[in-house]
């Protein structure tokens, strides 16, 4: 089996940290077929293929450890309350 190139080797790694691989792949594909066949309202569809691949190129796991994005991360607080003298 031949070693990879460097440039299909950061492929894999960049496309290794996506949330959504196959997705950005597929957005990606229709994004240059759509550059290459000719359509009424020039560059509008092409934009919006481009900015969805371009938002699913963003979108990456959350690194491990790490709360979700969305999710606070949770507090430390010291507890304060007196304990109860029964």
């Amino acid at each position: 089996m031949p070693s990879p190139t460097p440039a299909s080797a950061f492929a894999r790694k960049a496309a290794s940290r996506l949330k959504f691989p196959q997705l950005f792949a597929v957005m990606l594909c229709l994004f240059l077929f759509d550059l290459v066949v000719p359509d009424l309202v020039p560059f509008i569809d092409e934009i919006l293929l481009g900015l969805g691949a371009a938002l699913f190129g963003l979108w990456r796991e959350p690194a491990s450890g790490a709360p979700a994005s969305g999710t606070p991360a949770p507090s430390k607080m010291k507890n304060v309350t007196p304990p109860r003298g029964d």
